[in-house]
């Protein structure tokens, strides 16, 4: 996490990673299950030849990617209760944050925040804006056309010399932090990029384009 400058940032896992009944071609790791897309998606930019597996080499795969590029994971939501067990967000009820605004406050390198899901309730984004808010903070619009570009200004409390004058005094400094809403790796998701006019008219010029296909697209550009 010391040297990650991107930040990927879910909600939570399904819930059967809590409870360790998992599925053989599941990965006991962040975005490790069978279901979801992220691994695909970027085994597909960067040509991992990944494992899809329940064993540590699959696990330490990921890790090495990880690594290499500087990129680091964090789910939001530090717990939640459910009375469905299912992985809908939308289920989550009292749900308990971590302080994702303090992690950036700890770790200086990170300049990007790489949302897996939009503002939609209980979404990643849909919690940070939440904590934002506590902190008397917002997100400034950069680009609002899917997937959605945000800056925050995060500020920085640091003692500075005027060169001009005798004095010390206490500067107020901000860091640009770039936020990026992208689709959400999840089956799920699917009906919103099946939704989507760019996917619509690719779709056309080519009926085997799928909605993976158009994700692998969207992260290209950010991973």
């Amino acid at each position: 996490m010391e040297k990650a400058t991107k930040l990927i940032v879910g909600t939570l896992p399904p819930p059967r990673f809590t409870t360790g009944e998992l599925k053989p071609q599941d990965v006991d790791f962040c975005y490790g299950s069978c279901n979801g897309q992220l691994w695909p998606i970027l085994d597909s930019i960067f040509n991992l030849d990944l494992k899809y597996e329940t064993t540590q080499e699959a696990v330490e795969q990921r890790k090495r990617f990880l690594m290499k590029n500087k990129i680091g994971v964090c789910d939001i939501v530090e717990s939640a209760e459910r009375e469905k067990i299912d992985a809908s967000d939308l289920g989550m009820q009292n749900v308990v944050l971590r302080d994702l605004v303090g992690y950036l406050k700890e770790y200086p390198n990170i300049k990007t925040l790489l949302f897996m899901g939009g503002n939609s309730k209980n979404g990643p984004e849909y919690f940070f804006r939440k904590q934002l808010k506590e902190h008397g903070l917002k997100l400034k619009v950069v680009s609002d056309i899917v997937p959605r570009i945000h800056h925050l200004e995060l500020p920085i409390t640091s003692s500075s010399v005027s060169v001009r004058g005798p004095a010390c005094r206490t500067g107020r400094q901000s860091r640009t932090i770039k936020t990026v809403s992208l689709i959400a790796p999840s089956g799920a998701a699917n009906r919103a990029v099946g939704s989507l006019q760019a996917y619509k008219d690719l779709k056309n010029k080519n009926p085997e384009f799928n909605t993976l296909d158009f994700r692998v697209m969207q992260y290209r550009e950010f991973f």
